[in-house]
């Protein structure tokens, strides 16, 4: 089940006016003329870069495969892709401001410490560096324009109503973690989730949200502690990229029967769905957003347009039973997702997924 993304274009490259502004001169990622004139960046080599918040977690792998792969696909752009290997949120600053010295036609970023960016933020856009913020909303009191990213209220919803599809007892109770407490953007995911649970399961005990922590063996450590504090829990559900790695293989070590859910598409948790150990995933679909920020970074250079502003909502996948083999195909290799997301690039080109920044959930 796919949400949040309008399906009535077809045509990759349509110039389409999405409400905040007209998506002048667009391709495909390819070089061209911005309307009515020549465009001296056209056919340059560009220089961009991508900071991320880690290099050891699913969710941020996945949003750099998808820059690599927009990049790639034009061909003349020199992309640093650089983040720390684990989250570290000073360290991931002092990366964005060494990359925004050379990243002089663009840097897209993603963090899961939105607000120790408004100062290196403010310095790059006053320097005239075109920025774009991908998965998490820019911070207040930046001229960050841009945000790429898809509604996790709804990515909440689907999975909470996933979870109702699995008949949990009535008056049982399910255990809810959330990786990154200060996080809005999980909070608005296990808010989606609790808005589910309150209106459709109004009987069961709810406990939590805990705080399960978003490192590996920190994530583990957590739900086991979870699990052996509520042994009596039909349900535990995570809204982060480790939860449904650590709860599967916790069920495995234990022999407890609970059904777990989560987000995100690590390769363990895909295959715990298949197993049928994990009852579904709820994808933020990353890639999309790496490939979306960097190839709007391209088109604006190529064509000598504006980047469009506000909120492009890339959408969200629930990921079960019914189509996890599909997307366990699609996770392979680098040339299955770009492959697998060609139809949704050319939904989201045509027709811009915008909203005002305000909006943004």
């Amino acid at each position: 089940m796919r949400t949040d993304i309008s399906r009535t274009a077809t045509r990759l490259g349509i110039c389409a006016t999405a409400g905040l502004l007209a998506l002048a001169g667009c391709d495909s990622g390819g070089s061209g003329d911005a309307a009515g004139g020549g465009c001296d960046t056209a056919k340059s080599k560009l220089n961009l870069a991508f900071v991320y918040a880690s290099t050891d977690q699913n969710p941020f792998q996945e949003m750099a495969l998808g820059a690599k792969a927009a990049a790639d696909e034009d061909g003349n752009v020199k992309l640093n892709e650089v983040a720390p290997t684990s989250v570290d949120g000073p360290k991931a600053v002092a990366l964005f401001q060494s990359a925004s010295k050379t990243a002089s036609d663009g840097i897209a970023y993603q963090t899961v410490a939105p607000d120790l960016f408004v100062r290196p933020l403010n310095e790059a856009t006053a320097a005239g560096t075109p920025v774009i913020a991908v998965d998490a909303a820019p911070p207040a009191g930046t001229d960050v324009k841009t945000y790429i990213g898809n509604s996790n209220t709804a990515l909440g919803v689907l999975l909470g109503e996933a979870f109702v599809k699995q008949n949990p007892p009535a008056t049982g109770e399910v255990v809810l973690g959330n990786d990154i407490p200060s996080l809005p953007l999980l909070v608005q995911r296990m808010d989606g989730v609790q808005s589910v649970l309150k209106s459709k399961l109004p009987g069961m005990k709810v406990s939590g949200p805990y705080d399960s922590k978003s490192q590996p063996t920190e994530n583990y450590n957590a739900w086991k502690s979870l699990t052996q504090a509520h042994p009596d829990a039909a349900a535990f559900i995570g809204v982060g990229g480790q939860d449904g790695v650590s709860l599967p293989l916790i069920k495995k070590q234990t022999g407890r029967t609970f059904l777990a859910g989560s987000a995100d598409l690590p390769p363990e948790a895909v295959a715990a769905v298949q197993s049928g150990s994990v009852f579904a995933l709820s994808s933020p679909e990353h890639w999309m957003k790496g490939y979306i920020a960097i190839h709007l970074l391209i088109q604006a250079k190529r064509t000598c347009t504006p980047i469009p502003q506000g909120w492009w909502n890339s959408g969200n996948l629930l990921v079960d039973k019914s189509n996890v083999d599909s997307i366990a195909a699609r996770q392979v290799s680098p040339q299955t997702r770009a492959e697998y997301f060609k139809p949704e690039i050319a939904e989201q080109l045509a027709n811009p997924p915008l909203k005002p920044l305000s909006e943004a959930n």
